[in-house]
């Protein structure tokens, strides 16, 4: 089995700064890509950022410029560091990961962006 456990989430301020972290553990085969996704009430879920093990990155075009991906292979983990933040940010965060076992989710972690 594999875990996704995610952290970082929170409440902050327009114009503020977090940065989640997901760390992968468990019988992992392979890992060929890891991202993020936001779901906000109402509304169906979105890729937000994405990282093969080669080091590509992909972000929606809401988040360019404003959000940075990032992996340390070597401990399974991700990262989103999130700047600039707006109150259409606000969402749960998910973890996904891609490996030849199969995609994994993490459990989800709420960003809530308000003044």
């Amino acid at each position: 089995q594999v875990q996704l456990v995610e952290s970082g989430g929170g409440l902050v301020q327009p114009g503020g700064s977090l940065r989640l972290s997901c760390a992968a553990s468990g019988s992992i085969r392979s890992i060929y890509f890891m991202g993020w996704y936001r779901q906000a009430p109402g509304k169906q879920r979105e890729a937000v950022a994405g990282i093969t093990t080669g080091g590509s990155k992909n972000y929606v075009d809401s988040v360019k410029g404003r959000f940075t991906i990032s992996r340390d292979n070597a401990n399974n983990t991700v990262y989103l560091q999130m700047n600039s933040l707006k109150p259409e940010d606000t969402a749960v965060y998910y973890c996904n990961l891609g490996t030849l076992s199969g995609t994994f989710w993490g459990q989800g972690t709420q960003v809530t962006v308000s003044s």
